[in-house]
């Protein structure tokens, strides 16, 4: 009766491993809210994710931690704001010496002392690959010393060195056959891993791609038919406006990103399939997130646009950092759509929350996303916080939200500019003048949040003459 008993006990320890849920964390670069067909997309075609989306929690309101991609990537390996971690610029960013603020000095590397998602994943019992964009660090700051047992393609730089098409010029990714794609090839490689893993563990896969990061480089095997159904639309031309210094793209119209757009969404749709093949769907918490808005913004003509919003990549307004994003959790069947503003550094506490992790979130900055109810998680503010210029041609500035009320800083100039989000997505009308009140309110507010997290500000820059 004791044997039996014992036998027993070990067959339910067997049977609870089994069942532990498994992690697919999926991140777009630089994809837009409006570039996939479930926010809205009129030319973009992406129906795997689409399909997703019918059994996930869809985030209308979701934003990035920044504009840019290392701040928001450090945001999602720890939890907190890129501002405490103290990346608040691309890696390594580049910081003019010739205009009238010096951006201030930030790192350049997620140091090791953070405690990551993937080291929280393995020291509870989790088998971890990375795969794609890292854009974290250099030689010795690598996914493989952060926490990822495997680690296919990720390293210092943001973009693709050798192209979307092999040879990839990358350190931590051998070529492959002459015409193979870089996202097939990462997508293969989260696939092999799932496959050839041990059974006995759960298995946690970050799976970033590159795309659609520039270079603007055609799909090949899709090229073809968006080329072709560009000429069927009336106004095929693409529409501009100003934005500063910069020009704003208004439509949606070019054919070699929207390939790339697509071959994005057919790898997910792969990755799906091999889960549902697998049975593995079921129980695995799928995320699928972007590491800030579409670039639409710039000096010359941008690849994409992220209308109704204002601005792109690198910018504050809401096109730079308002994202698309999707949750299924596990067991999730049917589609939950959540207007609730959530944030980058909110999938560690969503992650921690939902799988049960042996862990405690009180010293993060995130909230759980899969129990919004619980007054516990009611957020008042999101601060943004990018001191730098950028390529894009943005200056210097932060941004607070509370409710529906945005307020913008450029340092540069000294200015504040506050919207009402629920009547102005858009942020066409300045209301600063007209509520006093509120902008000093929130002014506080973001100085107080920056002081309490030492963040640091750009200074004039006294070399000027």
């Amino acid at each position: 009766m004791r044997l039996l008993f014992i036998f027993s006990l070990f067959i339910f320890s067997c049977n609870e491993k089994k069942t532990q849920p498994n992690l697919v964390f999926i991140i777009v670069d630089d994809l837009g809210w409006k570039d996939v067909g479930y926010m809205g997309s009129d030319f973009y075609e992406t129906p795997n994710i689409d399909e997703l989306s019918n059994n996930s929690t869809v985030f209308n309101s979701a934003y990035s931690a920044s504009p840019v991609c290392s701040p928001t990537r450090a945001s999602i390996m720890t939890g907190k704001h890129h501002v405490r971690v103290n990346i608040t610029d691309w890696i390594p960013g580049v910081d003019p010496k010739d205009r009238l603020l010096i951006g201030p000095e930030d790192i350049h590397q997620l140091p090791l002392e953070e405690f990551t998602i993937a080291e929280l994943l393995q020291s509870n019992g989790y088998s971890t690959m990375y795969s794609g964009k890292w854009h974290l660090g250099s030689q010795g700051f690598y996914p493989e010393n952060q926490g990822f047992t495997i680690n296919k393609g990720g390293f210092e730089k943001g973009s693709p060195m050798g192209g979307y098409y092999s040879p990839y010029k990358n350190p931590k990714l051998q070529d492959g056959i002459e015409g193979e794609y870089l996202t097939d090839r990462l997508t293969n490689e989260s696939i092999e891993f799932i496959e050839k893993r041990d059974i006995s563990k759960p298995f946690a896969v970050f799976l970033s791609f590159y795309n659609v990061h520039t270079p603007i480089q055609a799909n090949l095997n899709h090229i073809d038919y968006y080329e072709n159904k560009l000429k069927k639309y009336s106004d095929n031309t693409i529409q501009i406006t100003d934005e500063g210094e910069a020009i704003s793209v208004l439509n949606q119209r070019n054919p070699k990103y929207a390939s790339m757009v697509h071959s994005t969404d057919e790898n997910i749709g792969r990755l799906i399939s091999f889960l549902k093949e697998k049975n593995l769907y079921d129980n695995t918490l799928i995320i699928f997130t972007s590491d800030n808005g579409g670039l639409s913004t710039q000096a010359r003509v941008a690849p994409t646009s992220t209308k109704p919003l204002r601005a792109g990549k690198g910018w504050l307004y809401e096109g730079g950092i308002r994202i698309p994003q999707l949750i299924k959790y596990v067991d999730q069947k049917q589609q939950y759509l959540n207007n609730i503003p959530v944030v980058s550094y909110d999938l560690f506490t969503t992650v921690v929350s939902h799988l049960k992790l042996n862990f405690s979130v009180d010293k993060m900055d995130g909230i759980d996303l899969s129990n919004l109810s619980n007054e516990k998680n009611k957020r008042e503010y999101i601060l943004w916080h990018f001191p730098h210029y950028h390529g894009s041609l943005w200056k210097p500035g932060s941004a607070i939200r509370n409710g529906d009320w945005k307020l913008l800083k450029f340092y540069e100039e000294n200015k504040l500019e506050l919207y009402n989000l629920k009547n102005d997505m858009s942020e066409k009308n300045d209301l600063s003048s007209t509520y006093p009140l509120i902008v000093k309110k929130l002014s506080n507010k973001m100085d107080e949040m920056l002081i309490e997290m030492d963040g640091k500000v750009p200074t004039i820059n006294q070399n000027l003459k």
